[in-house]
């Protein structure tokens, strides 16, 4: 791309913002729109919604519930739910602002499910996988001992029915309310996918705004092909933290999946629209 056509682009951008701006003036109602978090155009809801929650103007692709998740990437109706009725506990009764108890009837109330993740047997294009996607409206997607007994027994399916495992992660990292608890399941998962390793069994990594800390040191980056979505931001401790620690500045756009993908951490970096078909062409080439 040309410096000049940068500027065509940037001002072309420019002039749908501002054409989406006018049309909230006119048409008023803010119950109807949302604002676009990364350039700051007024979005038309239903219009965001059809485009798969990826900003129109300047491509941001917005964050996205499990549910939601499911629906856009598996056929239809192919999605069988495993694992859907273990629930997580409080064995430390943990307490700080308020109690963990509290927050998980909040989380599960918000959310409706009952932990961060949720796992199935499922279908893309015809080719059928085990998959478990990460939730980041449940507490943030933290890994507790559900999320990392769920991930576990779906990699145990695999194995035993012979498919591939699909792993979509979103994830602060591990949950502070389970403490060496919540840990411990970094190594669980980690051991569950050696033992697809073991078994030939293909592990794809699908990685999505945000994955940080535990999951990322754990079965988040495990697989033999890792795909990152357009955008998506990945790492372990967060960016702050590691420009206080370094004393030094950032590059822009550091742990993006785009900069991973430079530096040889991410295989593909997709954008949402073909993600289905991505995934789609690895798994006709590993049958």
């Amino acid at each position: 791309m040309t410096i000049q056509d940068w500027f065509e682009k940037r001002k072309e951008a420019q002039i749908q913002r501002r054409a989406l701006e006018a049309r909230v003036e006119t048409e008023g109602d803010p119950a109807l729109w949302t604002k676009c978090v990364h350039c700051g155009a007024q979005l038309l809801k239903e219009d965001l919604d059809k485009n798969d929650m990826v900003c129109p103007v300047c491509d941001y692709h917005f964050r996205i519930n499990a549910r939601r998740r499911i629906k856009q990437l598996f056929d239809e109706n192919s999605f069988q739910e495993l694992d859907s009725n273990i629930k997580p506990t409080d064995p430390l009764e943990f307490f700080d602002s308020e109690s963990y108890k509290d927050r998980l009837d909040k989380a599960q109330k918000k959310t409706n499910l009952n932990d961060a993740v949720v796992t199935g047997l499922a279908e893309i294009e015809g080719h059928k996988v085990a998959a478990a996607i990460m939730d980041f409206d449940f507490m943030g997607g933290s890994m507790g001992s559900v999320v990392g007994e769920k991930v576990t027994r779906l990699m145990e399916k695999a194995i035993e029915l012979r498919l591939p495992v699909l792993a979509i992660t979103s994830s602060g990292g591990a949950r502070m309310q389970e403490s060496a608890l919540s840990l411990m399941q970094m190594a669980k998962t980690s051991l569950a996918a050696s033992k697809l390793d073991d078994e030939g069994i293909l592990y794809i990594n699908l990685i999505t705004e945000p994955t940080f800390g535990g999951v990322t040191a754990s079965f988040g980056m495990l697989g033999d092909i890792i795909v990152a979505e357009q955008g998506a931001r990945v790492g372990f401790a967060g960016r702050r933290v590691i420009e206080q620690t370094i004393r030094q500045k950032l590059p822009s756009d550091f742990q993006t999946a785009e900069y991973l993908l430079k530096y040889g951490q991410v295989d593909v970096v997709s954008k949402r629209s073909e993600l289905r078909k991505t995934l789609a062409n690895i798994l006709s080439m590993h049958e």
